[in-house]
This record gives C-alpha cells, structure tokens and sequence, in this order.
C-alpha cells in the first residue's frame, strides 16, 4: 500500500451514498450538454449574422466597414431586385407546397388501405427522397436537354419542339417547381398516409352505415382529422421551399437573368460574388424573420387543432 493510501483515514473518506448522489445530480447537466452545445453552435453565427446586417461590410472595401445600424435593411426596401427576390420566392413555395399538398394527398388515399400491392408501392415511394436534390437536378437538366433530353424529345413529339424548359424565363419556374415536386412530394405523402393510417375507423364505418355521400365524408369527417398532419406537412414544406438553394442554383443558378433569384441565391451572391456581406447578411435576416412568422402562425393553428380535436377548447 502506497504512502498517500494510508494517509487518507477510513472517517475521513466519503461515504458511498454522498458520492452516488452527488454524481446524479451532475447527471442532468451532462445530459444537456449536447443540447447547450449545439445551441451555441447555432447562436453564434445568428448573432454574428445580425451584427453584421448593421455594418457597411464589403470585403472588396475594408477600409469602408461601419456600423450603420439600418442602413443595409432601408437600401433593400427601396430596391426593385429586392422585391424581385420576395416575390419569386413566394411564388415557388406557394406552387411547390401547393402542388404536393395535392398529389401527396392523393397518393396517401391510395395507398391508404394496406395490401401487398400498396405495401410495395410504399417502399418505391421512398426512392426520390433518398436522391439529394442536388443530384436529382442535375439528373433533370439532362432529361431536359434540348439536344439529347428524353423529356425535350417527348415534349417535341407532343407539338411543342422548342421548349426551352430551364434556359427560358417563361418556362423556368415550373421547370424548378416539377424537380421539386418529383423530390418532394414522396415526403408529404408518407406524412399524410401515417396520419390517415392513425385515424379511428369507427367514424367512417358509421357514415357508411348511413349511406352517407361520399363527398361528405371526405370534406366534413376526413379532412378535419387529417388537419394536423397537413398542417405538419405544410409547415415542413413551406419552410424548406422558402429557403430553397440547391434545386435551382443546380439548375438556373437563379437565372436566366433574375427569373429565380430567391432569397439563399441573392444571398449567396452577394456574399461570394459581390463579397457584401452587410447586404447578404441583411438577406438572411429577412428571410428568417419569414420564416419565423410561419413558423409561429403554423404551431399555435396545429397546437388550437390538437386541442379542439382532444376537447380542450
């Protein structure tokens, strides 16, 4: 036995109870740290993005860096490329989560009473999403080719041989919006077939019953239970959809000309292309104030849904 070892008195050490308790009630601290740790990770760059959407911040032009608190926000909401921006991107979320609403819904109540057929058709369903958007544009961009396209050679075969797809301002965005559809829709749609998979039987079995139309059954029983998952769904997309950068900059780059330039993309160039960090900083704030206001105006719909549907208000 060690000399250090025999100095320490069997009184004096702690007992098994003190250090057993002691290490519980560090427990929770060390369980939260990832946590804490990854709101760090987030808080930083919010708060460095903040700080510089207030200073006059061109990397170009260091020697003119200062702080001009609102500036960078009064020059964006006088600027026309800037209103350009919101309403091109309003656009794409509204079509993109328009139009998977729809089809996913569709596709849910297909698939919605289980069977071998369905049950395969559930596993193929996955397939778009394990495709990274970046990768499924650029697989479109080559269907999409005018000279050796599959998709250019059907179009051509159905009356219409110069259609420019991407390349044109009049068909660039639902060139975007079908790529994203095709990504997306997979998603919503195995969203809403768990929801309506979730739902009790009992009040379909007594419409039926009743003979009851089913138009009814589907605007005025269905409809209002699945809200929920809708809503879920919307919000999940919506967010995605207004804050879209891969898809298009894979497939346009924003253009031709300023046809697609959304918010990310206006940001990214300004930042790596125009090195203004001030105004692409200015950018992203806007943008999460957007998504921000969804975001709230989403969870207390859903949160007021849940409860009425509980019968808690």
């Amino acid at each position: 036995m060690s000399a250090s070892h025999a100095a320490v008195s069997p009184d004096l050490a702690e007992p098994k109870g003190v250090v057993r308790k002691r290490g519980a009630g560090l427990l929770p601290y060390l369980l939260s740290l990832p946590a804490l740790l990854v709101c760090v990770g987030i808080l930083v760059p919010f708060v460095t993005a903040v700080f510089y959407s207030l200073e006059r911040y061109n990397l170009a032009f260091p020697q003119a860096r200062k702080f001009i608190w609102f500036g960078n926000y009064i020059k964006l909401a006088q600027s026309s490329e800037f209103w350009r921006t919101v309403e091109v991107s309003l656009l794409y979320t509204v079509f993109t989560v328009g139009f998977e609403l729809l089809i996913g819904l569709g596709i849910a109540l297909l698939l919605w009473r289980r069977s071998l057929v369905t049950n395969l058709l559930n596993i193929l369903l996955i397939l778009p999403l394990m495709v990274a958007p970046a990768i499924a544009s650029l697989m479109w961009k080559l269907m999409t080719n005018a000279n050796f396209g599959i998709l250019s050679y059907l179009v051509s075969e159905l009356g219409f041989p110069n259609f420019r797809w991407a390349t044109a301002p009049g068909s660039a965005l639902f060139t975007v919006v079908l790529v994203d559809v095709w990504v997306y829709t997979p998603f919503i749609a195995i969203l809403l077939l768990a929801g309506l998979r979730g739902l009790p039987s009992q009040p379909f079995e007594a419409a039926e019953l009743d003979g009851v139309p089913q138009s009814f059954v589907f605007f005025r029983i269905l409809l209002p239970m699945l809200a929920p998952y809708v809503l879920t769904a919307t919000l999940f997309r919506m967010l995605d959809s207004i804050q879209q950068f891969d898809i298009i900059y894979a497939m346009t780059q924003g253009g031709p000309g300023d046809t697609l330039m959304v918010f990310q993309i206006q940001s990214y160039l300004q930042a790596f292309t125009f090195t203004n960090i001030g105004r692409s900083s200015a950018i992203l704030m806007v943008l999460w104030a957007i998504t921000y206001a969804l975001s709230k105006y989403f969870m207390s719909t859903w949160t007021r849904l849940r409860e009425r549907a509980h019968g808690l208000a």
